[in-house]
C-alpha cells in the first residue's frame, strides 16, 4: 500500500510540472484538481485524458459548450465532477465512476428526470452530493416561472426516494424528515408528460380517441317521423320558488 501511495505522489508531482496549456486548452492542475472553464470545449479532449485522467480526483469542465461526456470513463478515480454551464441534454451518460461522491450539472438542457436519474442510480452508486438548479428537470423559478415552491418540493421528494443515499440536493441539506417523508409520497411524485405524437394523436376530428370505439355521439340516427315529443298546452301552471313542474315529465316522454 506504501508503494502504491508512492507511486501516486510521483505521477502527481510530475503531472504538477506540465505546461498549463494542452492542444490551446488553459488548464489549472494542483493537487488532484484539474479544472479546464469557459474553453467552449464541446468535449472532453484526447491529449487531456492523456495528461491527467489517472491523477484527477476533482474536474471542474463548467462553462464550456460540453455536449456528451465522451471519454470521462478515462478518470477512474474522480471523487467529484462539475459541469455547470454546460450544454449536456437528455442523450447524456455517465459512466461508471465507483468514487463519484459530488456532481453538479447546473444550467444544463436536462428536461428528463426519470432518464437522469435512472443513469445516475445505474452508474453513480456512491453519489452523495447533486445539483440540477437551472434545469427544466429541476422545476423551480430558475427554469421555468411558472413554478412555484410545491412544484420544488415534490421534485424533492421524488428525487430522494429515487436516490436516497443524498445528503445535500441543489442548495439546501437533506434532513432525516424530508428524507422520511420522500420514502413516504415520493413515488407518487413522478410527473408524467405526453410525448408529442401522443398530444398530436389525442383524438381526431370526429372527437372519438384512437384505439377506442368510444364516442360522445349516438351510434344511430333517429328518424324525424319516429319522435315521441308532443306540443300542447298545459291544464297545470306553477309559480314561485315551490315549482316543481318537471317532475311531473317522465323520461319517456322526452
Amino acid at each position: 500500500m506504501a508503494e502504491d501511495e508512492r507511486k501516486q505522489e510521483e505521477i502527481e508531482t510530475e503531472s504538477n510540472k506540465l505546461q498549463p496549456e494542452v492542444d490551446n486548452v488553459q488548464i489549472v492542475f494542483r493537487d488532484g484538481q484539474l479544472s479546464c472553464i469557459g474553453e467552449d470545449m464541446e468535449e472532453i479532449p484526447l491529449t487531456l485524458v492523456d495528461s491527467y485522467s489517472k491523477v484527477t480526483r476533482r474536474l471542474d469542465l463548467s462553462f464550456n459548450k460540453l455536449r456528451n461526456l465522451h471519454r470521462l470513463e478515462e478518470f477512474p478515480n474522480l471523487e467529484e465532477l462539475v459541469l455547470d454551464n454546460n450544454e449536456l441534454g437528455d442523450d447524456v451518460q455517465f459512466p461508471t465512476l465507483t468514487f463519484l461522491h459530488t456532481l453538479t450539472l447546473n444550467k444544463n438542457k436536462l428536461t428528463n428526470l426519470e432518464q437522469l436519474l435512472q443513469n445516475i442510480q445505474n452508474n453513480l452508486p456512491q453519489l452523495t452530493y447533486l445539483s440540477l438548479l437551472g434545469n427544466i428537470a429541476c422545476p423551480n423559478q430558475l427554469s421555468a416561472k411558472d413554478k412555484d415552491e410545491e412544484d420544488y418540493q415534490r421534485y424533492r421528494y421524488y428525487v430522494l426516494h429515487r436516490l436516497p443515499s443524498l445528503k445535500f440536493l441543489d442548495s439546501t441539506s437533506v434532513s432525516k424528515e424530508e428524507l422520511a417523508e420522500a420514502k413516504r409520497t415520493g413515488p407518487f411524485m413522478s410527473v408524467v408528460r405526453a410525448t408529442e405524437e401522443e398530444i398530436e394523436g389525442a383524438h381526431d376530428v370526429s372527437g372519438s380517441y384512437p384505439g377506442s370505439s368510444f364516442t360522445p355521439l349516438p351510434t344511430n340516427t333517429r328518424q324525424v317521423e319516429e319522435h315521441i315529443g308532443t306540443f300542447g298546452k298545459s291544464k297545470y301552471i306553477y309559480y314561485g320558488r315551490h315549482s316543481e313542474g318537471n317532475r311531473f315529465i317522465r323520461n319517456n316522454d322526452l
